[in-house]
Parts: structure tokens; C-alpha cells; sequence
């Protein structure tokens, strides 16, 4: 059984191209592009892009509505399900305004990865995801090990998250000089620092319940001496 398509691979590997360069999307956002187009081409049997017909979008989106997780073993998320119909909906327009393709299918077949009017609502709602709360965070702080360098610097790390609110993409890519202890805060500098969106913004430190100015800068220093970047 074939498991690739010479054609299919010319115009996705452009595809991903135009994604990253003119979409300024990320490395990340098209593995996940990429992974819709594989699902899809597997379910099609790796038949060219060119032979795309609208009953082919809801063959693949049925299977999707009854294929398990690998994770959870149920049903696959609405999100999941939505989001791969999606990047194969703009996948299918942007091929449709090439030559030998706009030709071969209507540009409006595409419209058949649509979910329906139920389950669209149900994809896009926001969940409330379970967080720590402060006093959680606090009695970890004071229960993990304080003995070695290394256990020093997770404590250390810990404590400033905490005081920060930082991702931990973030965090990782901290240098000392974005931390001002004067001022209390943490410039996340998006030439230097992994942030979302590439963005660039300050964070005050969070005044953690009884946490003294001496306690912050305890902490913070504690980060400068074992976090060695």
C-alpha cells in the first residue's frame, strides 16, 4: 500500500513554505498542518490532491467523529476534530487557485469540512482547566528539598514563577539582566525570551501573601546564584 504521493508532496512541501514564510506561522503551527494533511491523505489512501471531491471532506470528517484517542481511548475532542477540518479547509483553498487544481475541483467543496451547526458551538467553548492554588504553590515551596545546588534551583525556579506568572517556555530562556530587583519585575524580552506570541512586556511580581521585599530579593537571589544561563 502506497504511503506517500510524489505530487502530494511537491505542493504541501510549498505549502508549508508560503504557511511559514508569508503566514509567518511557527515551526509548531504547521507539524500541526502538517499532521491534518497526513490523517487526511491516510484516510484517502494517498490519492492526489487533484482527484479532491466533496464527499471525500465528509467521508474524513465522520471517521474523525468516531475515531478514539490515543490518549484519553474515547471519542476525539470537537476542538480536535474542528481544528484538523479547518487546516484542511484552508489547505484545499489555497491549492484550489493553482493551475492544474483550480480545474479539478470547485473551489466551494472545501465548505464540507464544516462541522455542523451543533457541534461548531461545542469545539470553540472555552474550559476552565483546574490551577493551583496560592496556598498549594506556597506549602510545596516549603516542603521541597533545600539541600543541593540542584535542589536549590528548583526550589528557587518554583518561587519565581510563582512571583513572576511566567510560562515555563519562558522561563527557561530567562537571562539574569531581564530581572530588575530594584523595581520588582521581569522584562520579557521577545528577542531574547520564548514568549507567546513573540510579545514583549514587563511583569511585576506578584505580592505572594507575607512575602517581604527582603523575602523577594532573597529569592531572586537565590535564582541568580544557581540559574547560570
Amino acid at each position: 500500500m502506497a504511503n506517500h504521493n510524489i505530487n502530494n508532496e511537491r505542493m504541501k512541501r510549498k505549502y508549508f513554505t508560503f504557511m511559514k514564510e508569508a503566514k509567518r506561522h511557527s515551526e509548531a503551527s504547521i507539524d500541526c498542518i502538517a499532521k491534518a494533511i497526513t490523517r487526511f491523505e491516510q484516510y484517502n489512501k494517498f490519492k492526489d490532491f487533484k482527484a479532491f471531491y466533496f464527499n471525500q471532506a465528509v467521508g474524513f470528517k465522520n471517521k474523525l467523529l468516531t475515531q478514539k484517542s490515543l490518549k484519553t481511548g474515547g471519542n476525539l475532542s470537537k476542538s480536535t476534530i474542528n481544528g484538523t477540518c479547518n487546516h484542511l479547509k484552508v489547505f484545499f483553498q489555497w491549492l484550489a487557485q493553482h493551475t492544474g487544481y483550480k480545474s479539478r475541483f470547485n473551489y466551494t467543496d472545501v465548505d464540507y469540512f464544516n462541522l455542523s451547526e451543533k457541534d461548531t458551538p461545542i469545539a470553540g467553548a472555552k474550559r476552565k482547566k483546574p490551577v493551583a492554588t496560592l496556598e498549594q504553590i506556597t506549602h510545596v515551596l516549603e516542603q521541597m528539598p533545600n539541600v543541593t545546588d540542584l535542589e536549590k534551583r528548583n526550589r528557587a525556579l518554583m518561587a519565581f514563577i510563582l512571583l513572576t506568572g511566567a510560562r515555563d517556555s519562558a522561563v527557561a530562556s530567562f537571562k539574569i539582566k531581564h530581572v530588575d530587583l530594584v523595581n520588582g519585575s521581569v522584562f520579557q524580552d521577545a528577542r531574547e525570551v520564548k514568549t507567546k506570541f513573540s510579545k514583549r512586556f514587563t511583569t511585576y511580581f506578584f505580592p505572594v501573601g507575607g512575602i517581604t521585599n527582603s523575602n523577594i530579593n532573597r529569592v531572586a537571589s537565590t535564582f541568580k546564584n544557581r540559574v547560570i544561563v
